[in-house]
């Protein structure tokens, strides 16, 4: 029982010896990924391609629209004298211009997620990839990114950020 109970309490003793030494050897840091990103200089031109982006997409949806007002308004100047077949017929207009601006707004928003996605890929990939130079080269375990409010307490780490921006000759 006692030679069961030795082997018991070495094997544990292993078992832990090398998780305690790498608790030792851990290093941690801290970047606010978003700060980052708002140095960057590409991200103006990023900034701009969307918003001229988004006004396309605005121009559309407001031609739309003065046409629905104008189909809208000449429906109720004219009702009275329309017979039952125009009024059926403008109305079925009015109501697939509405399904057509509708689905128009739907696909506009993913679209212009989809762009801004696409635009700010590049600059998210050359920010991670510095980052983990700077962490590779610094002998960072973990760089946690507090720029997502899920790191609730980060003081004990190092702020990697102005490493990444000599990194980025920002």
């Amino acid at each position: 029982m006692k030679n069961t109970l030795k082997a018991v309490l070495i094997i544990v003793m292993l078992a832990a010896a090398p998780y305690a030494w790498s608790q030792a050897n851990l290093k941690i840091g801290h970047i606010d990924s978003q700060a980052l990103i708002e140095l960057m200089p590409q991200k103006d031109s990023v900034e701009a391609q969307l918003i001229a982006y988004q006004r396309s997409l605005e121009e559309q949806i407001g031609a739309m629209y003065l046409e629905y007002q104008n189909k809208v308004e000449d429906y109720t100047n004219n009702v009275d004298g329309m017979s039952d077949i125009i009024k059926q017929t403008k109305e079925r207009e009015i109501a697939d211009l509405e399904t057509r601006i509708t689905e128009f707004q739907q696909n506009a928003e993913a679209d212009f997620g989809n762009m801004q996605a696409k635009l700010y890929d590049p600059l998210i990939t050359k920010a991670r990839n510095a980052i983990a130079d700077v962490a590779s080269e610094n002998g960072y375990t973990y760089i946690l990114d507090v720029s997502m409010g899920v790191v609730l307490y980060f003081e004990a780490g190092d702020d990697v950020l102005p490493l990444v921006k000599a990194k980025l000759g920002l």
